[in-house]
């Protein structure tokens, strides 16, 4: 009798457990993702920022699995998993698993001030990439037109809370196309007076880097305009600013880039033991304690090293860990042993505008435009398809040689049709919402 393989999740642990366990004649697999495609979350902030667009990071997760004919890929919402009975249970049916395997990933994390998230978006998703692209580009729309100087101060004043990778690279791409992009394209706003602010909480940005990258990187920000504000506490946020203790900063665009929590899934299974931010503790072999049939990974498990710390949310660790599960299923299978998880460091990057970044590997640590094309062809490299990777290549050679972003398009959601009115419809969505 075949296998039952359930897995929840289509990022990088989904896809490369699948992969390993495809085309086995003895398991039949189940891929649950709520999303259709698989995104490359890396780059979201290249999307965010205009540069790419979301074909370019994203692939539908039928294409990818398509040559493994033992695969069966479902659009649905996971509501619970019943350890007891292993099914699993969705908004479109209940389904039995032998091996379950839980990477559905995390989300923004607003310390209990939720009601932030309507002023100050994160980034893990497309929908909240092509919202920071809204929201700033549509803020030098508006600076473009107004003749009220403190308004266009505001408008032209962007807050980045979080000063890890997204928050830097974030804050650099948009230094970067004040001044050498959107001021041959706009005739009323002056690049000098865009402000950008990085608020980070800790004494420094950067802080998984060494202190000599993280203070290369501080200093590339601020030739783009990048004011750096560390050991700087965010106290509220609102349509017009974020409040740090006494201070406050005006501005128009708050994007958020600090603090993570895992999603809930964890809370719907009895007996699951999880770290402060909702992470699944998981065993040597990744497994779930008391629970064999059951494997967490990616930016879900909460996997702690020799040195007694937990590994990080990136890209590589998922991707290996969904290698290092697939395996161990096939172990199983063959009434072998399973193998503890080792992680392979590949060190790690960030980049700050268009050539320069930071690079650490072990020892190594290297910044400047040869960082900044290690970093280009490593993501590269990541991606998921040719097509994708040669897309990206050209895209990214052009934007780099001529100073151009990709199509800078301010995309409202159409709130209601108008129908005979003779009305003129609110093109930009703001009136009118139902």
């Amino acid at each position: 009798m075949k296998k039952r393989v359930v897995i929840i999740g289509g990022g990088f642990t989904g896809i490369n457990a699948a992969k390993v366990l495809g085309n086995k004649p003895d398991i039949e697999i189940t891929l649950i993702d709520r999303k259709n495609y698989h995104l490359f979350q890396p780059l979201l902030y290249q999307v965010a920022m205009a540069a790419l667009g979301e074909g370019d990071i994203a692939a539908p997760l039928r294409n990818m699995l398509a040559n493994y004919h033992n695969i069966t890929v479902f659009k649905g919402i996971v509501e619970g998993i019943d350890v007891e009975k292993k099914t699993v249970l969705t908004d479109f049916n209940t389904i039995p698993y032998d091996y379950l395997i839980v990477a559905c990933g995390v989300q923004h994390h607003y310390f209990g001030h939720n009601e932030w998230e309507e002023f100050a978006p994160g980034l893990k998703t497309l929908a909240q990439a092509k919202e920071i692209r809204r929201r700033v580009m549509e803020a030098y729309e508006r600076a473009e037109r107004t003749i009220d100087f403190v308004e266009r101060k505001k408008l032209l004043t962007f807050v980045i809370v979080g000063g890890g990778p997204t928050g830097v690279e974030l804050a650099g791409s948009i230094g970067e196309m004040s001044r050498y992009t959107l001021s041959k394209f706009y005739r009323n706003i002056d690049p000098k007076l865009t402000r950008i602010f990085i608020v980070e909480a800790a004494p420094r940005i950067l802080g998984s880097f060494s202190p000599d990258l993280a203070s290369k990187a501080t200093r590339s920000l601020e030739k783009l305009g990048v004011q750096v504000w560390t050991s700087s506490m965010v106290s509220d946020v609102d349509a017009n600013g974020v409040q740090i203790g006494n201070e406050r900063i005006e501005a128009a665009t708050v994007l958020w880039a600090a603090g993570i929590t895992a999603v809930g899934i964890g809370k719907t299974m009895a007996g699951v033991e999880m770290d402060r931010i909702g992470r699944i503790m998981v065993e040597q072999d990744l497994s779930m304690p008391g629970h064999p049939e059951i494997f967490v990974g990616g930016d879900l498990a909460c996997f702690t090293t020799e040195s007694g710390t937990p590994l990080p949310g990136l890209a590589p660790v998922a991707l290996q860990q969904g290698r290092c599960i697939g395996k161990n299923i096939l172990l199983d299978l063959k009434s072998k042993a399973r193998k503890s998880f080792r992680y392979l460091d590949k060190g790690q990057m960030a980049t700050i505008g268009k050539n320069k970044a930071i690079v650490e590997f072990g020892k190594i640590k290297f910044d400047g435009i040869f960082a900044w094309f290690t970093w280009l062809l490593v993501h590269i490299y990541f991606l998921t398809s040719f097509r994708h990777r040669v897309f990206v290549l050209l895209q990214w050679g052009w934007s780099y040689f001529t100073f151009s972003y990709g199509a800078r398009l301010i995309i409202n959601r159409e709130w209601r049709f108008y129908g005979s009115s003779n009305k003129c419809p609110d093109t930009n969505g703001e009136k009118d919402r139902k």
